[in-house]
Formats: C-alpha cells, sequence, structure tokens
C-alpha cells in the first residue's frame, strides 16, 4: 500500500484527488435518496435485466453508485479511497475516470451474460412436466426483476489495476492479518470469486460481476502496457 504526504492545510479529505472524492459523494447521496424513495430509486437506477419491465438504459451506468445499505457502501468506499486514490494519482484524473468506468461497465456486461445463461438453461425446462416448468418460469421472472446494486465491479477493478501497477506491495486484511503481497492477495480474490460464483449460493452477491470487473481491468491494463500509453496521463 502506497502512502503520501501532503502539507497543504485542509486534511485528508481536502487533498484527496478529484475523481475518487466526486465518487465517494455521489456515492453517499445516492444511499441517501435510496433511504427516502426506496421504490422509486431502485425501481429507475438498480440495474435490472434488459427485457425486465424495470430495465432504463442508463441503469449500467447508475447502478454502479447505488448500495445496498450503509455496510455495502463503507466497505466499498473503503476500498476506493486506498487503491483508488493511489491510481488516481499514478494516471491522473482523466485516465483513472476511463479505467473506473470501463472495469464498473465490464462487471456489468459480465453479470448481464450470466443472468442470460441461467434464463436460458430456465427456459430449457419449459415444457417438460407441469411442476417443472413452472418451478422455470418463476426462477426467470425472478431474474429478471432482482436488481443489482453497488460498485463492486469497478472496486475489484480497482484492485486489480493496484496489483498490476504496484505487485510486490505489502498488503495485510484486517481479519485474518495476515501479509501478503498485493499479487497474490488479488489472485486469492479471483479464485475465491470464480469458486464462490460457480459452486455457491450465491447469497445475494454478483460475484461474476466482481470477476467481470478484475477481467477488464486486467485486459484494459495489458493493452495500455503493450501500447506504451501506462503514464501518458490521457
Amino acid at each position: 500500500m502506497a502512502y503520501y504526504y501532503s502539507s497543504n492545510p485542509g486534511g485528508f479529505w481536502r487533498n484527496l484527488p478529484v475523481v475518487t472524492k466526486n465518487i465517494v459523494i455521489i456515492n453517499v447521496f445516492m444511499l441517501l435518496f435510496t433511504k427516502l424513495r426506496p421504490e422509486f430509486m431502485m425501481s429507475n437506477f438498480a440495474l435490472f435485466y434488459p427485457t425486465s419491465q424495470y430495465f432504463h438504459w442508463w441503469q449500467p451506468v447508475t447502478h454502479m453508485f447505488m448500495h445496498g445499505g450503509f455496510t455495502h457502501l463503507f466497505f466499498n468506499m473503503f476500498t476506493l479511497l486506498m487503491f483508488g486514490t493511489a491510481l488516481e494519482r499514478q494516471w491522473g484524473s482523466k485516465k483513472y475516470l476511463l479505467f473506473y468506468f470501463v472495469t464498473g461497465l465490464g462487471a456489468a456486461a459480465i453479470h448481464m451474460g450470466v443472468m442470460w445463461l441461467q434464463i436460458k438453461y430456465q427456459m430449457g425446462q419449459i415444457g417438460s412436466e407441469a411442476a417443472l416448468s413452472s418451478a422455470a418460469m418463476h426462477s426467470i421472472q425472478l431474474i429478471k426483476n432482482t436488481p443489482t446494486v453497488g460498485a463492486s465491479g469497478a472496486i475489484y477493478g480497482l484492485l486489480m489495476g493496484y496489483a498490476m501497477l504496484y505487485p510486490e506491495s505489502r498488503m495485510t486484511l484486517l481479519f485474518p492479518p495476515i501479509t501478503l503481497s498485493a499479487k497474490w492477495w488479488v489472485g486469492i480474490f479471483f479464485v475465491i470469486e470464480l469458486l464462490t460464483g460457480v459452486f455457491g449460493s450465491g447469497g445475494g452477491v454478483a460475484h461474476f460481476a466482481h470477476l467481470g470487473g478484475m477481467i477488464f481491468a486486467f485486459v484494459l491494463v495489458k493493452i495500455w502496457k503493450k501500447k506504451g500509453r501506462m503514464y501518458d496521463y490521457e
């Protein structure tokens, strides 16, 4: 983890880079609005499957600034401040903002792809015995009308980006307090998300969105490195 000292007055908050600071502000206000008008906010700004009656074209972007509660928001913004700050100061605000949206939208695309596969499987159950057909129809409607919220796809993208820029940086978890290099921690996170997504029950967590954010981050950083544009601040 990289630490930065600034002699400028105003403390930690004032000296945050502009994009990271504004992402935090937008996310906080979106949560407050969600608490005030939960049904309106969720039905309009969370992400729904494209054929859902609740889907709107702007949702792939707006869902990245929505959260299900304070704990969800806190851990995402805490991670954003730790790793996003370092990346924005390294890349500059414009490149960092591009990276954030590419990984967030990439995560949404992977998540939608997994939902499509789930719906396709359930449609294959229709036409068999009545009980299976009824259960399949119910599952399809549930998939289509379940909202997805959170910045986690982009956040996992930031973790991958940080590990690729600072692979030997030492990271210690709060629990368990184990210290490993960034590249090892991110590799472990990737495997955990993959195994949980494939074999786990889900538990309301979009594991494949997390994987999507990491995959798009990996590809984007590789492209920048190959083209010699990693540090051009564009």
